[in-house]
């Protein structure tokens, strides 16, 4: 949200009262005590009651009218918006009667303040039109042109909050245009203008404003500087310059600290930075504390955004109980506190934590329609698509048809001139509300046009993380597509459709962080468009199958040889369910106990194996011997598809990736390896011993000499990196995965920011393939991010290793990689050599995974 214009500091000065002071005396002291936020109310109501009765035997309308403001003030603080609002009725109108534009553009200001902080922000939206129309046509007194500047600075921030990103960048850009702007007004404009130009991914730009606004605001005391380095931190970690970010975040925590200022400003936007980097316990803490600081200093209001956020957050994460149980309590305190837009703020996240726990529809449906009309009517245009979006589905859900095809067509008219991903949830109701007037053409045109859009605003996009949260605005798009497509489409269609919404984040142009190198093999923008015929020359034989799923069901495109099919596998949810409990048999196994805990944890895991088999392989009526390229979909990247058959596996985030992998044909030859061996792991050091007699010329990096410099650096040029290292899998922040080595993690994060890329790469960590899975068909971790960066073949475990035993495995392995095999055949046969009886081997046998096509 961007920073109000209230929030100014001034230097207006409450000074005593003295019984007949001068009128410019007076006049003086009310036409900043509104700004004055020190000020004592008690004083200013005294000082102000005792200017009105003089006004009015005086007849000095200027006077009246700044006097009535100064106590509508005075009820404002207390929370008595009402008696605020008719004293600045009065005021306005005295000043209108009078000609007073200076003093009417003034008042209208304060009253729009009002407006906004009860909700009603097309009537705040009106009065400050007419604030900066009366105050431009004013004779203004240069001492008084910071109020012309305060005037623009509200329409733009209001503008800004409403989501209309253009009017505020205008805005904000007259604002810097005012002459004898102070430094305050001019840190605020810059600090909201960075904003606006991050928002709509014009980072570079962003940066310069941003720099600006720190400049300024160095000499203009903490107040100003600590906002603009935390603003600026925002950015930076929006444009993927993490550590710069961080380094920002951290001072401008210093600089509040010494100054004694409340962090609450500092969580807010440290809450939104952890947000888009998907570290959602670090975000939903961040707003907590935020919320905290904002209540212990009174800022009611502030207080509600913050708590808005955190719901949003836990919403976001999954914690629908949670989400549910804060929205309920910020909907009762905005109640109280007389703040309607903050109140059905509230209630849509409620309404919408109700839908995703499948409340029936009820009394839910009426509520988010009023709640929508509500947000409409107050000119919170984002919010509003939302909400009606939100009555769409819950109308579907109550069979209202009719309904659902009124909200969703409302809410596409009202996005049509938002930012771009609203304009992404227009399209979405306007192809639901498609295919419930029997239109699948009408659905699958609203797709194309909201997966464009999206496109183009992914692209923009400077780090992997953002582009993967941005593909999840398309997930339903894709959905319906698909949905149409798989009825009425043949194979190369369907497929190609699937492809439209598959490891995009990752199939943009990626540079290393702070620079406009592009790492080997991820310099293609957008996907790779394949025809059968030259797909099949890829494939050199092998049969390609591609995952794809809509609503609850899951769809495969086979391709062979000699023919392509698509093959419906029936419902996604009962398949998903087997991976669960095959994972916890898996670790049961991994470290056994007992041998009846081992002999129950294998029957199990041979069940789900049996059943993820009949679910997933049997259907696709392939031979059993066939050499398959798997692109899962979801959660199913996660299954262990090199057990589920007999032939050798390899998997890719998409097929347009994995062809990628095979542009230069089949893998380098083995030339001195790099073989490295992590600290705290009982079998790393005799792995590595093991492997050098296959590799005799390797490169061997032993605990002490596994520190990031010398890794990196080692794996920039070699044809095959070989890490036997602890591994930990971050599942809310998969770039922040991490193997360990002598000097700590180092994390897929900065492995992308250096921008190495090994022709192959064998990671015999625990959880190194098991990438995450986010909406849209992104997939992330440290398999997805290597592909990307241009690594071609990847072997990952996608669990627990058991160190010792996986020893053999990975010496049959590389041996068959010498001999020049690709990834997948080499870890097929070297599977054929486990000893599948002992637990360990059990364990290896089913969870490694051959990723990439050489």
């Amino acid at each position: 949200m961007a920073r109000p214009a209230s929030v100014l500091p001034t230097h207006a000065d409450p000074a005593a009262v003295v019984t007949e002071e001068g009128r410019d005396v007076l006049l003086i002291h009310l036409w900043g005590v509104v700004d004055a936020h020190e000020a004592d109310p008690k004083e200013v109501e005294r000082r102000a009651r005792g200017a009105v009765e003089r006004a009015r035997r005086d007849a000095d309308a200027e006077l009246l009218s700044l006097a009535l403001r100064a106590l509508a003030w005075v009820h404002r603080v207390r929370r008595q918006p009402v008696e605020a609002r008719g004293l600045l009725d009065d005021a306005v109108m005295t000043a209108r009667r009078h000609g007073l534009r200076e003093v009417e553009g003034a008042v209208l200001m304060s009253r729009a303040y009002l407006r906004q902080e009860i909700g009603d922000l097309a009537g705040a939206r009106r009065d400050l039109d007419r604030a900066v129309a009366e105050l431009d046509a004013a004779q203004v007194a240069p001492e008084r042109l910071p109020a012309v500047g305060r005037a623009r600075l509200a329409r733009a921030v209001l503008d800004h909050n409403a989501g209309r990103l253009a009017d505020a960048e205008q805005g904000y850009l007259l604002v810097l245009d005012v002459p004898q702007l102070p430094v305050g007004i001019r840190v605020v404009a810059s600090n909201n203008l960075a904003m606006v130009l991050a928002e709509r991914a014009a980072h570079a730009r962003a940066l310069r404003v941003a720099e600006a606004a720190v400049v300024a605001a160095e000499g203009a005391g903490p107040a100003m500087l600590a906002p603009a380095l935390q603003t600026r931190g925002w950015i930076n970690v929006r444009a993927g310059r993490l550590a710069a970010g961080l380094r920002d975040f951290e001072r401008a925590s210093a600089v509040y600290s010494a100054a004694g200022i409340p962090l609450g400003e500092y969580y807010t936007e440290y809450a939104d930075a952890m947000a888009d980097l998907r570290l959602l316990p670090e975000a939903a803490a961040a707003a907590g504390r935020a919320e905290d600081e904002f209540e212990r200093a009174g800022l009611t209001m502030l207080a509600l955004e913050a708590g808005l956020r955190r719901a949003r957050v836990l919403l976001l994460s999954g914690d629908v109980e949670a989400a549910a149980r804060a929205a309920a309590e910020l909907r009762e305190t905005a109640q109280r506190q007389r703040r309607a837009r903050w109140r059905d703020r509230a209630a849509l996240v409620a309404l919408e934590a109700g839908y995703l726990r499948g409340e029936p529809p009820g009394e839910h449906l009426s509520s988010a329609r009023r709640v929508a009309g509500r947000l409409e009517r107050a000119d919170d245009v984002l919010t509003a698509v939302e909400a009606h979006v939100l009555s769409g589905r819950l109308a579907e859900r109550a069979g209202d048809r009719r309904g659902a095809v009124r909200s969703y067509d409302r809410a596409e008219r009202l996005a049509v001139d938002g930012p771009v991903l609203v304009r992404v949830k227009g399209k979405v109701a306007g192809a639901r509300a498609a295919m419930l007037r029997g239109d699948a053409r009408a659905a699958v045109q609203s797709c194309d046009a909201g997966l464009r859009d999206l496109a183009v605003h992914r692209d923009q996009l400077p780090t992997v993380e953002l582009r993967a949260l941005a593909s999840g605005h398309g997930v339903e798009l894709g959905a319906i597509g698909l949905d149409v497509h798989a009825r009425d489409g043949t194979p190369a269609l369907v497929l190609d459709w699937m492809e439209r919404t598959r490891a995009l984040a990752l199939t943009t142009t990626l540079p290393a962080a702070g620079t406009s190198r592009r790492a080997r093999g991820g310099s293609v923008r957008g996907r790779t468009r394949l025809g059968l015929g030259r797909l099949r020359e890829r494939l050199e034989g092998r049969v390609l199958v591609e995952l794809g799923r809509h609503g609850s069901s899951l769809t495969a495109v086979v391709v062979e040889p000699r023919r392509a099919r698509v093959v419906e596998l029936g419902h996604v949810e009962p398949v998903l369910a087997h991976l669960p409990p095959l994972v916890f048999a898996l670790r049961r196994l991994a470290n056994p106990r007992s041998g009846g805990a081992v002999a129950a944890a294998r029957e199990s895991a041979e069940l789900r194996l049996r059943l993820l088999r009949a679910a997933l392989v049997a259907p696709l009526g392939v031979a059993e011997e066939a050499e398959l390229v798997v692109v899962p979909a979801g959660g199913l990247h996660a299954a262990p598809w090199s057990a589920l058959h007999g032939g050798p596996v390899g998997l890719a985030p998409s097929v347009g990736m994995w062809a990628r992998t095979r542009e230069q044909g089949p893998g380098p030859p083995v030339e001195r390896p790099v073989l490295v061996a992590g600290p705290d792991l009982v079998g790393a050091r005799r792995e590595v011993e093991a492997l050098q007699e296959v590799h005799p010329s390797a490169r061997v990096l032993q605990p002490h000499e596994a520190q990031a410099r010398a890794v990196l650096g080692a794996m920039a040029d070699a044809s095959l990196v070989h890490l036997a290292c602890h591994g930990t899998l971050r599942t809310d922040s998969p770039m922040f995965s991490a193997v360990s080595l002598g000097d700590g993690p180092l994390t897929v994060q900065e492995i992308h920011e250096a921008a190495v890329a090994p022709a192959r790469l064998v990671l015999a960590s625990c959880h190194s393939g098991a990438d995450v899975a986010y909406a849209g068909d992104e997939v992330l971790g440290f398999v997805s991010a290597m592909l990307a960066q241009g690594t071609r073949g990847v072997v990952a475990s996608s669990a627990a290793v058991p160190d010792v035993e996986v020893v053999d495995l990975m010496v049959a392995l590389h041996r068959r990689l010498a001999a020049g095999e690709t990834m997948a055949r080499a870890l097929h046969g070297a599977r054929g050599e486990v000893d599948r009886d002992a637990p360990g081997g059990f364990v290896n046998w089913c969870t490694f995974a051959a990723h990439g096509g050489v």
